[in-house]
Parts: C-alpha cells; structure tokens; sequence
C-alpha cells in the first residue's frame, strides 16, 4: 500500500517526511499548483485525463509530498518506488517533474535560495544583516597534484590497511 500524505498524524510526522509543518506544506501545495498549471499550460486533472496511462500522483498534495520525501528520506529510487507504488524509473521521473515544479513555485513565491552569487561583493551585500552564515564546503573537489611529493601532502591517510 503506498504512501499518502494523509497518513501522517501529527506534526513531527510531517517534519519528518517533509521538513514542513502541515500549515507549511499546504502553503506551498498552493504554490505548487499555480507553478504545475503555468508549466504545463493545463490543470492536473486535464494533463491526466488527455493521457492514456494512469497517473499514481492524482493531486498537486500528492505530487508534492512525493517530491519532499524524496529529499527529506535520501532513500534509493527502487525504495521510493516501493514505497510508493512505482517502480524505480517512474520514481526517478516524477522526482525529476517534481523538483522542477518546486523549484518554480519557490522561485515564483521568492523563496527559492539564491545559490549564486556574480561576484564577491554580491555575495557580501545579500548576506550584510546577517551576524553568522555556515558554508558547508567539506566535500569540494580539487585538482590532484602531479608532484608526487604534494600529493603525499595531502594525502588522508584513510586508504592505509588496519592491522
């Protein structure tokens, strides 16, 4: 049996599964349907009923709690699948639909974080009232020396056998 998000019972259920409140995550469900029906032209509901396969998402809620536990859960697409009623391609897609019809409905209702900057001093003036930011930068490639010598420099130790 899938998923719904009808099933979850309270709000730490939704934090959970979504990383929203139920009063957020209904919020943007709004947002999500204005961003669906503006990317495909159509409603859900005539998108579906000129289609000749079944849809598994018959709601903009559906669609969108799929979209946010996906996120939220980091579980393989076979598992998603399962756990809702798909197979792993299909969870793939309607991620992939998903995740671009959020990314528009936060853009349009200016939540979308901004994650480029054109230089330094942008960068500066949108974060200037903020006391702290945090940069999560720890798993940013770099190119590998071609000096023996600065590779051993640099070289973790983590690949070393264990007695």
């Amino acid at each position: 049996m899938p998923i719904k998000y009808q099933d979850i019972r309270n709000e730490r259920q939704w934090k959970a599964s979504t990383g929203l409140s139920e009063k957020q995550f209904l919020e943007l469900a709004l947002e999500f349907a204005k961003a669906y029906e503006n990317f495909f032209g159509v409603s859900m509901q005539e998108r579906q009923s000129n289609s000749t396969s079944e849809s598994t998402f018959k709601t903009y809620k559906h669609l969108l709690f799929f979209t946010l536990f996906s996120i939220k859960s980091g579980v393989t697409y076979d598992v998603l699948g399962l756990m809702f009623g798909l197979d792993g391609v299909n969870a793939h897609q309607n991620q992939a639909l998903g995740l671009r019809i959020l990314r528009a409905a936060l853009k349009a209702s200016g939540n979308l974080p901004k994650r480029t900057y054109e230089s330094v001093k942008k960068f500066k003036e949108h974060w200037s009232q903020e006391d702290e930011i945090f940069i999560n930068a720890t798993e940013q490639r770099r190119q590998r020396p071609s000096d023996t010598e600065e590779q051993k420099n640099d070289y973790s130790g983590k690949k070393k056998p264990t007695p």
